[in-house]
């Protein structure tokens, strides 16, 4: 191995721990997790509420401002991908498997346990809110958090020629104290983000491939066969990432798009399309116009109810979690994009297309329960969340060739998502090399497995949030500080003339 850094070795030290502490000491794990969890949501929800909708205001000053002119790079620099292949990367690396996981599920849940802060007379007003709460979960605010990342490190690392470390972005607060203890100690707690975000992720893709086989009668859905997908994806996506950036996640992010709008689309046209359409645009203009107050609801004045804490806090913490993973990559991709270009294309494209994801996936799992008396919502309480998407499915003529096509696609975005995680924390340990070596990928790639699958046995999806929300809060705290350290340097710039619009 080369160019390998005390990051590297600090980060899998304590991933290696951790994996050996879940396996020899489940049941500890588990009270000493689940404890700390509970303390950060409980003491400190107000903290990721308040601090995902800073990072929104902030996204939103950056579109508007003079500095959205400046080119992640140099002035005259073109993109280094078409809009198209830019898009790809986008949705693959930041949700992608998340939305097929809860795309039909979370509505549902939403419909029969809404927020008790919102007051639904009648199964209309609780669908809306229900598709409501999933644009607003999967909309404005994990992209803002994902592009305040990813803008801060395409800015330092080509407009000002730093390593594309995260630490590089705290240079105009630190000085030359990133290249010391600090610096590694905010790199390090980016690997661990990283590792736990990502492993919460592959975690939900294992539980869908298995409730999706267990649904066309394949298999049981059960732990050993969890395991089994971790260990043939694994494969599969180790052998993906020896291959680069511009091959294996290239042409597997570009695959996913073409898969999921072939399976978006079947199910608008094959379920009830009108009704579709109308939850859509009804929604749409309810989630921005309840925008403001969904942001900062926290239910201070029902102290016993759990929901924000259960679906909004947890998905806050789990957008940030990830966002040192996937800040990283979209930066990677993004060079010659100016701001403006760059931070309106990560929040309004990726937020358009998931709110038409739940209103096809979401709407037509309502129609079925409300209007069609079809009881999706029994099977994902006997089966799981995982078993929703094929639940649907099964309703229309071509629903086990869909099935099909869902467990490809899900099996895909576990791939993508995993390479595209190993080169980021390959990234990151070897002091931001664009193309980190081979070796360095093959060791995070199997230590991320190895989390993923310690944490189903620990106890599945359960373990899986309680790792992203705790991995999370340091890193919101390191995100404050590098928007206010990306403002300082955009401050200092040499504004680009305004084009002539003659």
């Amino acid at each position: 191995m080369k160019k390998l850094t005390p990051v590297f070795w600090i980060s899998l030290v304590i991933a290696v721990a951790f994996i050996i502490w879940g396996a020899l000491l489940t049941d500890n794990m588990n009270a000493v997790t689940g404890e700390i969890q509970a303390f950060i949501t409980g003491q400190f929800g107000w903290f990721y509420l308040l601090a995902a909708t800073i990072f929104v205001a902030f996204a939103i000053y950056l579109i508007f401002a003079p500095v959205g002119r400046i080119k992640l790079g140099d002035q005259d620099e073109e993109p280094e991908y078409n809009y198209l292949t830019w898009f790809a990367f986008l949705f693959t690396a930041g949700m992608g498997i998340g939305l097929v996981f809860w795309g039909a599920a979370e509505p549902l849940y939403h419909l029969f346990d809404p927020n008790p802060a919102e007051s639904a007379a009648d199964d209309a007003a609780a669908a809306g809110l229900a598709l409501r709460y999933s644009f607003f979960h999967w909309g404005i605010h994990p992209w803002a958090i994902y592009s305040v990342v990813a803008l801060s490190l395409a800015y330092f690392k080509f407009r000002k020629k730093s390593p594309a470390v995260m630490s590089a972005a705290f240079e105009p607060l630190l000085g030359d104290r990133v290249n010391g203890g600090i610096g590694t100690a905010i790199n390090t707690i980016v690997v661990f983000a990283t590792v736990f975000g990502v492993a919460t992720s592959l975690g939900f893709g294992t539980a869908q491939i298995g409730g999706g086989l267990s649904e066309l009668g394949l298999f049981d859905n059960t732990t050993f066969l969890q395991l089994m997908i971790v260990l043939v994806v694994t494969v599969l996506y180790m052998i993906s990432s020896q291959t680069g950036l511009n091959m294996g996640i290239k042409y597997l992010s570009r695959a996913n798009i073409i898969l999921a709008g072939l399976l978006m689309l079947f199910l608008l046209f094959a379920g009830p399309t009108n009704y579709i359409m109308n939850a859509f645009t009804q929604t749409l203009g309810g989630y921005f116009q309840n925008f403001v107050g969904m942001s900062f609801r926290i239910d201070t004045f029902n102290p016993e109810s759990t929901w924000v804490e259960d679906w909004t806090i947890f998905y806050w913490a789990w957008w940030i979690s990830w966002a040192p993973f996937v800040g990283t990559f979209i930066a990677r991709v993004s060079r010659g994009r100016t701001i403006r270009e760059f931070v309106l294309g990560v929040i309004a494209v990726p937020t358009i297309f998931g709110a038409l994801w739940f209103s096809v996936f979401g709407g037509t799992a309502i129609n079925l329960q409300l209007e069609q008396g079809i009881d999706i919502y029994s099977t994902i309480a006997d089966s799981g969340e995982e078993s929703a998407l094929f639940a649907v499915l099964a309703q229309f003529n071509f629903g086990t060739i869909m099935s099909v096509i869902a467990i490809l696609l899900i099996a895909s975005f576990f791939i993508t998502s995993a390479d595209s995680a190993t080169f980021v924390l390959g990234m990151q340990t070897t002091n931001g090399s664009l193309n980190p070596p081979n070796s360095v990928k093959f060791v995070w790639g199997i230590v991320q497995s190895s989390t993923a699958a310690i944490l189903l046995m620990a106890g599945g999806l359960g373990a899986l949030q309680t790792a992203a929300i705790i991995s999370a809060f340091p890193f919101a705290i390191i995100m404050i500080f590098m928007s206010i350290s990306l403002m300082k340097a955009l401050r200092a710039e040499s504004l680009p003339p305004k084009r002539d619009r003659r």
